[in-house]
């Protein structure tokens, strides 16, 4: 096993910013049709909007959940802005390998989410 399969082994078995957040900005539920993976990911920003925590809870295959948790590590500390150009490449380098077409809802699904939020968080704001 090479070392990047240990990574998502280890975050698929025990990742990093379960739960949820008391007071989100946002919260977002994403389904994945294809297979029944989900993730309800919520999001705390600063005022100067950048991802003060994140946390998530979810169900489905390794890809979709480790995938969620190390993009939970990458996004604290990053401005809202930075994050919207978050790509399935940036996703194939966080969990450290080319995601098959096939799996590729899987490996983006936390990716989705965090898109909506950034979307819902930037509508909040203009209000």
């Amino acid at each position: 096993m090479d070392d990047y399969s240990e990574t998502l082994l280890d975050h698929y078995n025990h990742p990093r910013h379960t739960g949820a957040l008391r007071k989100p900005d946002v919260r977002i539920v994403q389904h994945n049709p294809l297979c029944g993976d989900s993730i309800c990911l919520d999001i705390a920003v600063t005022p100067k909007m950048k991802i003060r925590d994140v946390a998530f809870t979810g169900s489905g295959c390794a890809l979709s959940q480790a995938g969620m948790s190390l993009l939970s590590e990458y996004v604290i500390g990053k401005s809202c802005t930075a994050l919207k150009r978050i790509s399935s490449d940036d996703m194939d380098m966080l969990v450290g390998t080319r995601v098959s077409p096939g799996r590729r809802t899987c490996a983006d699904l936390g990716l989705a989410a965090l898109k909506r939020a950034l979307t819902d968080i930037e509508n909040k704001m203009k209000k």
